[in-house]
């Protein structure tokens, strides 16, 4: 065998253990591909270099158990999936979001230069706290298509997922995110009580 590790889809992981070499080539192929994968999950950026580092802490103690039934980006996928998942379930609360109404309606030309940042970071600070309501598989499918203009076919393959699981969760995600958007319009529906 090769003394090089196998390559990210390459399924035959027999070499894992016996490289020592193959936690660096690992590393090396896929660190791009797992700071994306984090972002998607809605980890924050400022919180993504810690996030990738636990990521890859499970992967160099758990490379010599790898069987090679997947690829490596399957298997990076779950255990990415895993730890965004924790980060999120114990992070503390992050930020302040602002939802009034009247900071959602920004008129042009209304707004100074340094009142239009503040009011962009308040949007896309609102957006986040919307996307975290969204069922984490809706949310990343949404991310990838929406913000990454990824193909539903791409999404697919990406997450590994048949297309018409993508659709039904773009589709779930799009009606979450509307509907959080037309609560703080206050123009949902008022849902009576009894």
């Amino acid at each position: 065998m090769s003394s090089k590790a196998p390559a990210p889809g390459d399924p035959s992981g027999e070499a894992w253990d016996r490289d020592p070499d193959a936690f660096a080539e690992v590393y090396k192929q896929n660190v791009k591909w797992v700071w994306h994968m984090l972002r998607r999950l809605s980890v924050a950026e400022k919180d993504v270099m810690d996030a990738a580092q636990n990521v890859f802490l499970v992967v160099h103690r758990r490379l010599p158990e790898f069987e090679g039934r997947s690829s490596v980006r399957t298997w990076l996928r779950e255990i990415t999936r895993r730890v965004a998942s924790d980060y999120r379930r114990s992070a503390p609360v992050r930020r302040e979001v602002h939802t009034e109404t009247a900071e959602l309606d920004f008129r042009p030309g209304s707004l100074s230069s340094s009142e239009e940042n503040v009011a962009r970071g308040e949007k896309v600070a609102l957006a986040r706290a919307i996307l975290e309501k969204i069922p984490d598989a809706q949310r990343t499918v949404f991310m990838m298509f929406e913000l990454e203009q990824m193909s539903g076919a791409e999404i697919a393959d990406e997450l590994g997922v048949p297309l018409g699981t993508v659709r039904s969760r773009l589709r779930l995600a799009r009606e979450a995110f509307q509907s959080e958007i037309a609560l703080l319009r206050g123009a949902a529906p008022k849902r009576e009580v009894g």
